[in-house]
């Protein structure tokens, strides 16, 4: 592919000051001047250090939740489970990346780590891009199944099945990046002098196609699948709280006593005892929490890639030649990669609800520490048990050479 002599544009997804990507067109007439009186926001400093806070706590969150959904207890592994640990996954796999990344902003958008891993680290960013709202997506749809239709969803519901789906989701996703991956190369910027890590666009129509691809499969059509399910699922609960209250009134156990369940009445009172309702109650405490993680998780991802989608959104705006103003150009060069920095703390925060949110997450991680407590300890009593052993052995030779020295110096004075 030749290359243009002349950089038109940089665009929000590509500009070198905004993110990692580059549009060469050479139709287009360049931007509009930015705000003069708007300062730019250093991205050589700021940048890298929002990276590193957000490697350190997602990796580590991410790899305690790896480890305790992957070392679940057969009853454990359900589908929601298992969804989740492949998200963790994904935005582990995509953290591993993030130092490059912020090595990057710090030299001023210089790539020095080579050919393949830019390529590597491009395909990790844009798989977790479209792996993590995918996956999403899919405990969305789980939560509508299990609570809409938890009798028709029995078969469907299945770990195989699931297992079976998260390896839909990752080729799917792999799909989706594919594109952005054989585009992705070093190319040397003239006006700032390096090597930088770029998606080179052939022409403006591949922009606009990826672009929108990037809005509509990793935005917009899931929030429409994920709003959809939990309209539906915020019905069926309301309908089915509204229709216990109208057949167990407030008081209707409270005045009739234990020993009246047993009497025959006309018509027969339908009796509950404390277990059952305990049990009722403890299930739907369950089913409650989940669903909750599962509205947060959600939610956290909204919160996190609304704005950068937006910005996105303003550029292929102003791309086409709707918009064109200072406050575009200066939103565009400088919101996008502080948007997409947001972005990337889906990654660290999804483990964080885990915590806060899951009864079960927060006992299964106390039950690690204390059983990797445990084992420390016991190592420690046992090397300690093996250092006194030792010393004992070495006293019980100390003394019997000690007692052969006695035994030589008593002999020669002996009687002849």
């Amino acid at each position: 592919m030749a290359i243009p002599n002349d950089l038109s544009l940089f665009n929000s997804t590509s500009s070198p000051y905004s993110t990692t990507e580059i549009h060469l067109n050479t139709s287009l007439a360049p931007s509009g001047l930015l705000c003069t009186d708007w300062p730019p926001i250093p991205m050589t400093t700021v940048i890298p250090t929002i990276y590193s806070v957000i490697c350190v706590l997602g990796t580590v969150a991410n790899a305690l939740a790896v480890c305790v959904l992957a070392h679940a207890s057969a009853s454990r592994r359900t589908v929601a489970n298992t969804f989740m640990l492949n998200l963790c996954v994904s935005d582990l796999l995509f953290l591993l990346s993030l130092p490059l990344w912020a090595i990057y902003y710090s030299q001023g958008y210089n790539w020095p780590f080579g050919w393949v891993a830019c390529k590597a680290c491009g395909a990790l960013h844009n798989l977790n891009l479209y792996a993590s709202i995918f996956f999403i997506t899919s405990m969305s749809v789980d939560r509508y199944l299990a609570i809409v239709h938890p009798l028709r969803s029995q078969s469907a519901r299945d770990p195989k099945r699931a297992r079976l789906t998260c390896i839909l989701v990752w080729l799917l996703a792999c799909a989706c990046s594919a594109p952005a991956l054989y585009l992705r190369e070093i190319y040397y910027l003239e006006g700032l002098g390096v090597e930088a890590c770029v998606i080179r666009y052939p022409n403006h129509t591949w922009y606009m196609t990826l672009a929108w691809m990037k809005i509509v499969l990793a935005f917009l059509l899931p929030l429409l699948v994920i709003t959809c399910c939990y309209y539906a699922i915020g019905r069926h609960l309301m309908a089915d709280t509204g229709l216990v209250r109208m057949q167990n009134p407030p008081n209707m156990f409270s005045v009739k006593s234990q020993e009246s369940c047993g009497r025959a009445e006309r018509p027969p009172t339908p009796c509950v005892s404390p277990s059952s309702s305990a049990g009722r109650t403890l299930e739907g405490r369950g089913l409650e929490r989940v669903l909750w993680t599962v509205a947060a998780v959600v939610l956290a991802f909204f919160l996190c890639w609304f704005p950068f989608h937006c910005v996105t959104f303003l550029d292929v705006l102003k791309s086409e030649g709707w918009l064109d103003s200072c406050w575009v150009n200066w939103t565009i060069h400088n919101l996008t990669p502080l948007t997409l920095s947001l972005g990337f703390s889906n990654s660290a925060i999804n483990p964080l609800l885990y915590c806060f949110i899951g009864n079960h997450f927060r006992g299964r991680l106390g039950g690690l520490c204390k059983g990797l407590c445990a084992c420390l300890k016991a190592r420690g009593e046992d090397h300690s048990q093996k250092r006194g052993s030792f010393s004992t052995r070495l006293s019980s030779f100390s003394r019997k050479l000690s007692d052969l020295k006695d035994l030589a110096i008593v002999e020669p004075s002996g009687p002849a």
